[in-house]
């Protein structure tokens, strides 16, 4: 199966690695990059993912038009909302993922980028949400985040129109965190997991989730869940740590306990 999974010093690396079909994925890609996901979730030992394209043309390009086409699903599969669950369709992950973009970011690649943290591109990358011009819709996430991560009437423009943004457009709007040349994207991507790889690691999970579930709470809640969680992480051994560390002038072992 096409989906590579390496994992060093705490960083998984996911490669989408089909580039002679601009990295689209069928069904049974879609299990492997679920299973992929579960992997980081699960795996206390990895810290942050990055996830990318295999080849320079594309970052993915979404489903396999054609193997789904061939055998739609069957509606009866419409409730079997936790199968093969991937990071965009709702799979909580707290770890911090990366997202590298090496060329087209299609359709379901552009959803998969909106589930991410933080988001590297190349100089050649280009991004549209094109599934209105196939007649279907931007599933897994893409009506559901573009208005959270986009000025209104930019997300609708991209929603509506299917129309196609170079990478500079995508940083001017605020998409995506830093342009790069093609050969530094997972260069680039890799220094920003370092940096994360050596925070604390519960706390850098604690402060995605309180982040990410404050945009559906008022301020009071998120104010009061914020406080509760660090008295918990306040509890741990990485909370001694850190203040040791900066006594002693050295860098923090933080072992995630």
């Amino acid at each position: 199966m096409a989906i590579d999974f390496e994992v060093e010093d705490g960083i998984a690396t996911i490669t989408i690695n089909r580039p002679d079909r601009l990295n689209a994925m069928d069904g049974d890609h879609y299990r492997a990059l679920s299973e992929a996901w579960i992997k980081v979730r699960d795996d206390i030992d990895i810290r942050v993912a990055i996830v990318t394209g295999a080849g320079e043309r594309a970052f993915t390009t979404g489903a396999d038009i054609k193997s789904f086409v061939a055998k739609p699903a069957e509606f009866s599969q419409m409730w079997l909302t936790q199968r093969d669950q991937l990071l965009n369709r709702g799979l909580e992950v707290w770890k911090p993922v990366i997202c590298a973009v090496n060329g087209l970011c299609l359709g379901g690649g552009m959803t998969l980028l909106m589930g991410t943290d933080l988001r590297v591109a190349a100089e050649h990358a280009t991004f549209s949400l094109a599934e209105v011009k196939r007649g279907v819709i931007p599933a897994n996430g893409g009506t559901q985040r573009v208005l959270s991560q986009l000025p209104y009437a930019i997300a609708m423009e991209m929603l509506l129109t299917g129309d196609t943004i170079d990478a500079q457009t995508a940083l001017r709007w605020g998409l995506i965190n830093k342009v790069v040349p093609a050969g530094e994207v997972m260069t680039a991507a890799k220094d920003y997991a370092k940096r994360i790889a050596s925070a604390a690691p519960l706390a850098v999970q604690a402060a995605k989730e309180l982040a990410i579930r404050g945009r559906d709470m008022d301020l009071t809640t998120g104010l009061r869940m914020e406080q509760m969680v660090l008295r918990l992480l306040q509890s741990t051994e990485d909370a001694k740590e850190g203040p040791a560390a900066f006594a002693e002038k050295r860098p923090p072992n933080f072992s995630g306990r």
